[in-house]
């Protein structure tokens, strides 16, 4: 049969394609064939003549394959196949001719070769054809592309290479209905954005490289015929999906993990996408016992993480955007995410006093012990509705703080409990047992009117009770009277109280109340 000429409509186009861009296009055809007929690894070498091969070992290329139209069978399938879109053949054909590369393709349905031809019934114009002739093999098996010219270089095929995610070598970490999230093989090299396998974009400050699988609407309008440089709007939102969709351990692990780089200036772009990053800390939440926190927790409540610490608890730092939105929130499991507030309100839901007998106390705080009823006495006896005052161990949390506090009252119990650090000195024990008694007195908590009156009026009575005792006062009494002035009080104090107790620096002076 004489050979036959396919006019590929083709005059010059496509100045900016490269060879690399042209070879990709044949390997993307390759890589397609074996996709969709399970036939063995495309094969690209140079043989001893120079020339290049690139050899799939599918159906074999038809010349109706030329024509510009989509292939409905690469539609069916859009997951597992590179192109489908019928232009792609012959914008590799017209480019290998402007770079004066010789193209030989061979398959059984035919051998085809390309050259420049007038245009049927146009004389004048002359466009690419494609040249068919009978197949020299009939027998063959695949396509074979044999490429030969002095613009082809073994550095464009490499270059071609690492378009496709074949070839790239990169780790696959978690796979799911909208895309694989995978690990670059070299970490120097940008993360990679493939479409069906195929790279379109690169990323300088994305944390993993993506597979999109399933392209939406707008990336497939993005897909120009080079199908790169898209921009990041066509692909955000199903990157976005494929990272809420996985699950895998490695993947949440590092991206709860670059959140707390927001700090260093060193977070990457995937974790300042807030409903990616909540979804990281939901998946942990249900994995792992983690506290959330801000810096400016973490600061603020150290001891208390440190606590927390001690529970089994690990602190997970996240920028107070991420923060903001956890209360309420539950994880995968259906639990309550546990931010530092959650954590505070279980630990006082858990709490219990640890009380200890006053018989366990040591001298020196014995000594300040004792004092409690001098207290009581100094500001005028003690309430009917306290009914003890107790030392613990442990103690609650301070209202809306992250702090033991060293006193509370007990309202239900007619008890006021200190801690046990209180006793270290009688100013500090006497300040708490009165603190708490403005809290039985006036039922109202801290930082409010009533009980800011309650302990104003405390300090006056007590002051004004301990000013008749002064030596002061007495002699402005005795001038004022003629009544004459008292023996000084504290004469008559036990020697241990006089000397401080327990060896302790004495805390009976003449400008101190007399307990």
């Amino acid at each position: 049969m004489a050979m036959r000429e396919f006019d590929l409509n083709i005059e010059r186009v496509l100045e900016n394609w490269t060879v690399a861009h042209a070879l990709r296009e044949v390997i993307a055809n390759a890589l397609d064939e074996q996709a969709l007929t399970g036939t063995r690894e495309p094969e690209i070498f140079q043989d001893g003549d120079g020339r290049w091969h690139i050899r799939d070992w599918g159906r074999g290329l038809r010349y109706e394959h030329l024509t510009q139209n989509e292939n409905k069978e690469k539609l069916t399938h859009p997951d597992r196949v590179v192109g489908k879109f019928g232009v792609g053949l012959k914008d590799a054909l017209a480019t290998f001719d402007r770079h004066r590369i010789d193209v030989t393709i061979r398959s059984r349905h035919g051998d085809i070769t390309t050259g420049r031809q007038a245009k049927h019934g146009f004389s004048d114009i002359k466009t690419l054809h494609a040249l068919i002739s009978d197949p020299a093999d009939p027998g063959f098996t695949g396509t074979e592309f044999i490429l030969h010219g002095n613009a082809l270089s073994e550095a464009q095929v490499e270059q071609a290479k690492a378009l496709f995610l074949h070839y790239a070598g990169d780790e696959e970490l978690d796979a799911t209905q909208f895309g694989t999230v995978l690990r670059p093989r070299d970490k120097r090299t940008p993360a990679r954005i493939y479409v069906n396998g195929l790279r379109v974009a690169e990323e300088d400050n994305f944390l993993f490289s993506y597979n999109i699988t399933s392209p939406t609407r707008a990336l497939r309008r993005a897909l120009n015929r080079e199908r790169s440089n898209v921009g990041r709007g066509a692909y955000t939102d199903r990157v976005k999906s494929i990272l809420l969709a996985g699950e895998q351990d490695e993947v949440i692990e590092a991206l709860v993990a670059d959140l707390q780089n927001y700090e260093r200036g060193t977070q990457h772009d995937e974790t300042q996408w807030l409903d990616v990053g909540l979804h990281a800390c939901k998946l942990l939440n249900a994995r792992r016992k983690v506290i959330f926190l801000t810096p400016f927790e973490l600061a603020l409540a150290p001891d208390f993480v440190r606590r927390a610490a001690e529970d089994g608890y690990e602190a997970i730092v996240v920028p107070e955007t991420i923060r903001r939105k956890l209360p309420g929130l539950t994880d995968a499991a259906g639990n309550p995410i546990r931010d530092l507030g959650r954590y505070r309100d279980e630990w006082q839901h858990s709490f219990h006093f640890t009380f200890v007998d006053p018989g366990d106390f040591t001298p020196a705080e014995r000594a300040v012990w004792d004092t409690l009823p001098r207290i009581f006495a100094v500001r005028g006896g003690r309430p009917g509705r306290i009914k003890d005052v107790r030392i613990s161990e442990t103690m609650r949390l301070m209202e809306g703080r992250y702090q033991e506090a060293v006193g509370v009252w007990e309202e239900a119990d007619g008890l006021i409990i200190v801690k046990r650090t209180q006793l270290r000195s009688p100013d500090a024990f006497a300040g708490t047992v009165l603190h708490e008694l403005s809290h039985a007195l006036s039922g109202a908590p801290d930082v409010s009117f009533a009980f800011e009156e309650q302990l104003t009026q405390e300090l006056g009575r007590v002051v004004a009770r301990r000013l008749t005792q002064t030596a002061d006062h007495n002699e402005l009494t005795r001038q004022t009277t003629g009544f004459p002035r008292p023996e000084r009080p504290w004469a008559s104090m036990p020697p241990r109280l006089a000397a401080g107790g327990g060896g302790r620096t004495s805390f009976v002076r003449d400008n101190d109340f007399d307990l």
